[in-house]
């Protein structure tokens, strides 16, 4: 059987959202912006869907703009910041940030806009005292994750808008791994922007979310009168369904956290004592209960996968988005990984799903794999 501990990659959806999202495509199958008694049943659909996500995410359900990714929510709220009247053509970006928003950030350089790294420490965690130099010109933005995707560390968000209100700049926070593993509160952060993603929190594909500080500006990447007039198209009811019934889960779910990080710990401990050269990244900060990402001395990450990939064991190396090679993760290099190790990381991450059996077997895996091929290395 297979054993799946890729979950910051993407989750397998719940049955309850399945289920949802099949009647919605049965049931509610019509435009939601039709002014008949079909339209008006997909309509409600999203709107009871709209006030679960919200309550996930601490926020007003009028401030949520549904998309159809994380990545695409991210872009909306750079394109906005830079939009309002008189903005620098300056943004802030952790050191860190998903490859999603780097690559719309890179296309923004190409037009003018100067970015700004905010640095990160040895355990990834960004170092708030850079953050007032950076912002002495003025910024459109500074964009910061809640939590990394590769190696879960928790990123100190209220410190950095604390700053950031002081120096007049406003602030997006990529929740996406955040949401549904830790609490978000958007309303007590006092951010302008959020973004999250169905698909994390066992919801499906395909549907992410925008949350807009209410009263803030903001000019749409895609003009229509869907979204209250924020993001045009037809709304994707039966992903946006589902997002809804994930959500709902997600509250209850939290009571899982303290299992699961035992889970992640006795995956780490177990590796650490198995195998010699065990590095653990981002140990030495406040982290995601289900993320565990490690290099095994300096053995490349692909060489750790394929064994694992043939007693059926799915993991990543680094972040799953740009995992196409074995080139270092740049997370790991702007945290002062050496390369060799930043090509040998490996991210382990864990669900509610994950069972004691499969963590046993998984380390059981790993030292009859690597064992031999560590002990050559670290003789040679």
């Amino acid at each position: 059987p297979m054993i799946y501990l890729d979950n910051n990659a993407t989750t397998r959806p719940l049955p309850e959202v399945v289920a949802a999202m099949h009647e919605a495509l049965t049931q509610s199958w019509a435009n939601p912006s039709s002014k008949h008694v079909a339209g008006e049943q997909a309509r409600g659909k999203v709107t009871e869907a709209r006030a679960a996500v919200a309550r996930l995410l601490g926020a007003q359900p009028a401030e949520l703009v549904f998309t159809a990714s994380a990545t695409e929510a991210n872009a909306m709220a750079l394109h906005a910041a830079l939009a309002v009247p008189g903005a620098p053509r300056r943004v802030v970006l952790s050191a860190v940030e998903h490859s999603g928003l780097v690559h719309v950030a890179t296309v923004l350089a190409g037009q003018g806009v100067e970015i700004l790294r905010l640095p990160v420490d040895a355990h990834g965690v960004v170092r708030c005292e850079t953050l007032p130099a950076l912002l002495e010109g003025g910024a459109a933005l500074v964009s910061v994750m809640a939590a990394n995707n590769e190696t879960g560390v928790i990123q100190p968000v209220a410190e950095v808008l604390r700053l950031a209100s002081a120096a007049g700049v406003p602030v997006h926070v990529d929740a996406t791994q955040a949401a549904g593993r830790v609490p978000v509160d958007f309303a007590g952060l006092g951010a302008r922007f959020l973004t999250a993603s169905a698909h994390k929190l066992h919801g499906p594909k395909g549907v992410g979310v925008l949350v807009v500080k209410k009263g803030a500006p903001f000019e749409s990447l895609l003009p229509g009168y869907q979204e209250r007039k924020r993001r045009g198209g037809t709304e994707n009811v039966p992903g946006i369904v589902g997002f809804g019934v994930a959500a709902r889960h997600a509250e209850t779910a939290f009571a899982e956290a303290s299992r699961i990080a035992a889970l992640r710990d006795a995956l780490e401990a177990g590796l650490g004592e198995a195998l010699p050269g065990v590095r653990v990244f981002g140990a030495g900060a406040p982290r995601l209960p289900n993320t565990a990402c490690m290099a095994f001395g300096l053995l490349d990450a692909d060489v750790v996968l394929q064994r694992l990939a043939r007693a059926g064991i799915c993991v990543s190396s680094g972040s799953a988005c740009s995992s196409g090679g074995t080139e270092p993760s740049p997370v790991l290099l702007a945290m002062g990984t050496e390369v060799a190790a930043a090509r040998a990381a490996v991210r382990f991450s864990l669900s509610a799903e994950t069972t004691p059996a499969e963590i046993a077997c998984v380390i059981e895996t790993l030292q009859a794999a690597l064992t031999p091929l560590l002990a050559e290395a670290f003789t040679a």
